[in-house]
């Protein structure tokens, strides 16, 4: 069974992180490569778009959706207290993107994570391991390695298939069941919300 969905594979034919929680492939470093297992067989896809503080133009939020938005779901979303991000060029807003989230093993910060991309490359790179035969029968069955190289407009991602660390099972294991325990569910990124933890409000 395909890692991506029809819809997700279509578009993206059609062209490390700062933070512990999640690991965000443009906060990866060029060079840099990471290693980490999915404890997911399917990603949460959504569609996701950036904004702008109005009242602090430097400060940008995403705003996610279930669905493609509309022009009115988009301006609901984003109240007044926003507006969206441009494109580089400055002529036109920024699209929304299909996006994908999964939970992983991150071996080199050995704990839990949320993988969130919008990149097609990445994209493309997963759906094409998970039609290998080695690989059709369960992405979790194996690791990654996910690398960045260049900067900006240059800027390159590889994803590549390795063993699994067998060794580490147990460990994998014991992290994602104590993360479960405690409530994780992606699908409160959709409102802004900490997959690891329910609101307090």
């Amino acid at each position: 069974m395909p890692f991506i969905s029809a819809k997700a594979r279509e578009d993206a034919a059609s062209s490390g992180s700062t933070k512990d929680g999640y690991l965000n492939p443009s906060s990866i470093k060029s060079g840099q490569k990471v290693r980490f297992t999915l404890l997911a067989e399917e990603p949460f896809m959504f569609y996701e778009l950036w904004g702008n503080d109005v009242n602090d133009p430097q400060k940008r939020k995403p705003f996610r959706f279930l669905e493609d938005p509309t022009p009115e779901d988009i301006s609901v979303k984003l109240g007044n207290t926003f507006v969206r991000s441009l494109s580089r060029d400055g002529k036109a807003n920024e699209p929304s993107r299909i996006a994908h989230a999964v939970p992983i093993y991150n071996y080199d910060l050995e704990r839990v994570q949320v993988f969130s991309w919008t990149q097609k490359t990445i994209t493309q790179a997963l759906d094409n391991i998970s039609q290998l035969e080695d690989y059709s029968d369960s992405m979790t069955e194996c690791d990654f390695y996910l690398s960045r190289d260049g900067e900006g407009t240059d800027t390159r991602y590889t994803v590549q298939a390795a063993p699994k660390k067998k060794a580490m099972a147990k460990t994998v294991d014991e992290e994602w069941d104590a993360v479960q325990d405690e409530g994780f569910d992606l699908s409160r990124l959709v409102d802004g919300g900490d997959p690891f933890k329910e609101s307090e409000e």
